[in-house]
């Protein structure tokens, strides 16, 4: 890429960080969306159009906020006047001169009971600039994903300067009448219609066609990876009695609820075959996932095998086997914990028993995947939080038996449209109901000024007896980014905000001891308030914390805020979620409003995938899939079925797509699933 002409090593490194290390990447690095773009005066501007301005720059303003300078103008042409607003933006006091004529384009929102352009693209004109022409024809422009190094302007110029040299690249895929009897448009047109449209009508057509090779070669990825498995060696089969049953219901002090109870006989079912289970276990926060995978560790027990547990962290590990320590207390069955942060000498006790067969349950990390970790006789692998390994280490656990059975936990509610693409492959057991006894839980979103009324809040909280979470986004500040980060707001919050209190701090960077003794002082209340990152997005459960405090809450995902909302209310006393934040946008806003309708994670997964991808939310690289650049897995599921069929269809007739007809096709998947041949092995 560096030698293409207008990139060079340095702008070559900031393409491949989003993913364009070739021409044909750039080539189909496609808009996340078309900005109707209009010449309008400043009297005919309305509310949420994306509209270009001309006019004289009257008066530039600079404001100091908490998070960087806002800096505002007044433009007039001959019919009013709007107000141009940049965030965060000193550079633009010394762009902007007063009597200026500019040109200005940005979508139009209102400002003192005028329309406001909020960080508008803008261009400084000679004095002998032309007025907007009303008359001209509104444009379709593209609006690509970027960096902080890397604009859409500038990616637009790079794709606009090699567009028509790389589009011979664009080969069609598919036969002539297969292309006619879909109703799809040639590649070549719609890649060139996705850059540069013409019309509305352009852009959907496009979109369509190139929605569907997404969507149809991720089908016959997946339908490939569901055949080798089929097709693999046996597993031990996994009798599970009325004796067995109620020997390990009895372990648990409380019965199942309905959705644990047909998750656990959906594993029965599965372990009575001779194919090795498949199952992903899904359900929100707190619905009671462990108990089924240690019914499930318990009944490969009883048939004389071992079962491994790999969570992604430590933290989530020593939770685990907390969890099966206290419901195995008094039994016969051998577990323990193996994680990097153990003594040596520990670790080798350990590798040495799973070998010898003298434990049946072991709990652990990536030390659970290292090449001198050997088991006697493997028959169960439970992954929590499959999503944050990558394809080699779920291979790796899982060739530590001989075709052990693998189920999958997440605390990530996934959407059914996902499940039928990226996890097309799994049978999946969902958990809706929560167990009885948990309280509900308050979320708000809080916004400037209201931020002292809701620390006051969480302070009152905190002299009841209770205790509260402050997360952060970043471990450390940075130069690149205005957020508060929680080494320096951990200072602060000591000694501005809970001087009354103790105050605790955990991120990733601390080393494991630090992290455990930290949680452990949390959970004994020697700590009332806890300072973290996302480290503790999944497997804290402390029931006397009550409040969740996430500064900068507009730079985290949906499902990920739920994930966090869910670390409280987990007593009685129910929670509180407060949502912080200072983006000025009203999109951003409403957005943050979809955890205020529900708590329902599946509802939440769905609008989650609707904006952001599937990618964003389980990892989908991790999976070996690649992030969908063009389809949309809620608006798109006539094209997810439309591309099930096929890929089906097409595999049957050819099913190595090694025929002269499907050598275009085999060459895209060669190359946008280069991890095709490991996620077949892995899954």
């Amino acid at each position: 890429m560096q030698f293409l002409a207008g990139v060079g090593p340095r702008r070559a490194e900031v393409l491949a960080r989003i993913g364009v290390e070739t021409i044909g990447d750039l080539l189909e690095y496609f808009p996340s969306r078309h900005e109707r773009e209009e010449a309008s005066t400043i009297e005919h501007l309305d509310l949420g159009m994306t509209a270009t301005i001309v006019g004289q720059v009257r008066k530039v303003r600079r404001r100091p906020g908490r998070r960087g300078p806002t800096v505002s103008a007044t433009v007039q042409d001959n019919t009013g006047t709007c107000t141009l607003t940049w965030f965060n933006a000193a550079w633009m006091t010394d762009r902007l001169q007063q009597d200026a004529i500019v040109r200005a384009t940005g979508k139009v929102s209102e400002y003192r009971d005028g329309p406001q352009l909020v960080n508008p693209r803008i261009e400084i004109l000679g004095d002998d600039a032309e007025p907007v022409d009303e008359s001209a024809p509104p444009r379709w422009v593209p609006v690509y994903p970027a960096t902080t190094d890397l604009s859409s302007r500038q990616i637009a110029r790079l794709i606009d300067r090699h567009l028509d040299t790389l589009l011979p690249l664009a080969e069609e895929r598919y036969p002539a009448e297969f292309v006619r009897s879909r109703r799809l448009a040639p590649r070549d047109w719609s890649i060139r219609a996705m850059h540069h449209p013409t019309s509305e009508t352009d852009t959907t057509a496009a979109r369509r066609r190139l929605a569907y090779d997404e969507l149809l070669e991720m089908q016959i990825v997946v339908q490939w990876a569901r055949r080798r498995r089929r097709e693999g060696p046996p597993a031990v089969s996994v009798r599970v009695d009325e004796k067995i049953d109620e020997r390990i219901r009895g372990r648990f002090p409380f019965a199942l609820t309905a959705g644990q109870s047909r998750a656990v006989a959906d594993v029965v079912a599965d372990f009575a075959g001779d194919r090795p289970m498949y199952r992903l276990v899904q359900g929100d926060v707190g619905c009671g996932k462990t108990v089924v995978a240690l019914y499930a560790a318990l009944a490969a027990v009883a048939n004389r095998l071992q079962t491994a547990l790999m969570a992604p962290t430590e933290l989530l590990a020593q939770q685990h086997h907390r969890a099966i320590d206290r419901y195995l207390r008094g039994s016969r069955v051998r577990h323990a914990l193996l994680v990097g942060g153990l003594p040596a000498s520990r670790r080798d006790e350990i590798r040495r028993r799973l070998a010898g067969g003298e434990l049946d349950i072991v709990v652990g990390t990536h030390a659970l995947i290292q090449d001198d970790v050997h088991f006697k006789k493997l028959g169960l692998v439970i992954v929590d939080e499959q999503h944050r390994f990558g394809v080699r280490q779920r291979a790796a656990i899982r060739g530590k038996g001989a075709s052990p059975h693998y189920l999958i936990m997440s605390a990530t509610p996934i959407p059914r449209t996902l499940c039928m693409t990226i996890f097309g492959d799994l049978d999946v057991s969902t958990i809706e109901e929560m167990p009885p006894g948990r309280g509900p839980i308050s979320t708000r979103v809080v916004i400037g000024d209201r931020r002292q009324t809701e620390w006051e809040f969480v302070r009152g909280r905190l002299r009841q007896g209770e205790r509260a979470f402050v997360v952060y986004p970043l471990v450390d500040e940075s130069d690149r980014v205005a957020l508060s980060a929680a080494t320096t707001e951990y200072e602060r919050l000591q000694r501005e905000v809970f001087a009354d209190w103790t105050v605790g701090l955990i991120h990733g960077r601390l080393g494991a001891d630090e992290r455990e003794r930290a949680m452990q002082a949390f959970a004994d209340g020697r700590t009332q308030v806890l300072v973290a990152t996302t480290v503790i997005e999944v497997g804290i459960d402390v029931p006397e914390a009550t409040c969740m405090v996430i500064e900068h809450a507009d730079r985290f995902g949906l499902s990920q805020l739920h994930q966090l909302r869910g670390r409280v209310g987990r007593g009685s006393r129910g929670g509180y979620c407060l949502l912080m934040t200072d983006a000025a946008d009203g999109a951003e806003h409403e957005r943050l409003a979809a955890l205020l309708r529900t708590t329902d994670g599946f509802e939440i997964a769905e609008e989650d995938l609707r904006l952001r991808g599937p990618g964003a939310i389980t990892g989908t690289q991790q999976h070996g899939v690649p992030e969908l650049r063009v389809a949309n897995l809620i608006s798109d599921g006539d094209l997810v079925r439309l591309a099930q069929r096929d890929a089906a269809d097409i595999l049957r007739d050819d099913p190595r797509l090694a025929g002269p007809i499907r050598a275009p096709l085999r060459r895209s998947i060669a190359r946008r699933y280069r991890d095709a041949a490991a996620l077949i092995r892995a899954g």
